[in-house]
């Protein structure tokens, strides 16, 4: 059974057709790479899979369970939407990281907030679970490199460190599925081989990831699967070699000469 199903998703937004039927599935441990041109649908396509955007029609589904079906009212509740969009993490292109807060407490305040959520008697066990927490942000810090910056705010890290960090905070709620929107974009080729090289050990370690992207050579190098966007549609789908040293569509054909 696939980790990850997409089924016939659509989204508009006004009178502008953004997703037209979109189907895709994934396996655990996968990488998928996104790629197109502005326009395509690819951000708004991750937006649907994190509940920022509600698709008006079709479904997914995480380890054969629907967690959004346009048909069933109930899952588009807000206590339901708020458990659902846990199994997918999502890290922007432009951080967004909270400046008012430090490093270690921008990875944890999520984390806290869903347990919270969860404990009704969190009163009682708030040191506990906030020393577990700590404790998990601070092995992720270290994981990829940012231990020593726990105390820093936003403001006093690059923008790949930033970026870093904003990959930490993501992994805090251990999704199933973590989702990459550009998550380059902002950088300079330095910091970008920076940020890579963390995704690619996420990938070593096993994450399933969704990376939208810009960098040829990640998708071409990193990933299991390739979805090229256009229009709005999947306009065609394979694995790197195909995508890339055997494209069918004109389009695709078009997109890779840029």
């Amino acid at each position: 059974m696939a980790l990850l199903e997409v089924k016939d998703l659509t989204k508009s937004f006004g009178d502008t057709r953004v997703l037209k039927g979109i189907n895709f599935e994934m396996e655990s441990g996968e990488v998928l790479s996104i790629i197109g041109s502005s326009g395509s649908g690819k951000t708004t396509l991750l937006r649907c899979l994190n509940f920022l955007e509600t698709a008006d029609g079709g479904s997914i589904s995480v380890d054969g369970k629907a967690v959004f079906d346009a048909a069933d009212p109930s899952l588009s509740s807000p206590k339901a939407i708020r458990h659902n969009r846990t199994s997918f993490g999502l890290v922007f292109q432009s951080f967004n990281l909270f400046p008012q807060y430090s490093v270690l407490k921008n990875l944890t305040l999520a984390a806290i907030l869903k347990a919270k959520e969860e404990n009704p008697d969190f009163s009682k066990s708030r040191n506990k679970i906030t020393a577990s927490l700590d404790k998990r942000a601070m092995e992720l810090l270290d994981r990829i490199g940012l231990g020593d910056k726990k105390d820093n705010y936003p403001c006093e890290l690059s923008g790949g460190q930033q970026q870093r960090v904003a990959i930490a905070r993501a992994l805090m709620l251990t999704p199933r599925i973590l989702c990459f929107d550009e998550p380059t974009s902002a950088l300079d080729p330095e910091l970008t081989k920076e940020v890579l090289h963390v995704i690619k050990d996420l990938k070593t370690a096993g994450n399933t990831m969704i990376v939208v992207t810009h960098e040829m050579d990640f998708a071409r190098n990193a990933s299991d699967k390739v979805i090229f966007m256009a229009n709005g549609i999947i306009e065609e789908s394979g694995t790197p070699g195909k995508i890339f040293e055997s494209p069918e569509s004109p389009l695709l054909q078009s997109f890779l000469k840029q």
